[in-house]
């Protein structure tokens, strides 16, 4: 592996996603990372010229539906299993009061 990720490296890209490490564990990810950026270059390595590229793992073509919009006409079959229906929607408790009037 000659990718060398420095632990300057590291403290910079958790500093970012406002990490704090002590030095144990700035040296643990600096391994890591550094392990797994070695991964990479060596995959990087495998000749893939004559290999056509994998989009799928299965033989399976799209097994969903179209995306069509249907109107079933069961809106009111809906509102009939409702426990309380307001002007044709289902009516649900106040989850956030913003009347003012503390209730």
């Amino acid at each position: 592996m000659s990718s060398n990720i420095s632990k300057e490296e590291v403290a910079h890209v958790a500093e970012l996603a406002k990490l704090k490490l002590d030095d144990n564990k700035l040296d643990y990810f600096t391994k890591q990372i550094d392990d797994i950026v070695g991964m990479f270059e060596t995959i990087d390595k495998v000749d893939t010229t004559n290999i056509d590229p994998t989009y799928s793992v299965t033989d399976q073509l799209n097994t969903m539906r179209e995306d069509i919009a249907d109107n079933w006409n069961q809106r009111q079959a809906l509102l009939d299993t409702a426990p309380e229906t307001k002007d044709g929607f289902i009516e649900v408790p106040t989850i956030i009061d913003e009347s003012g009037d503390g209730e």
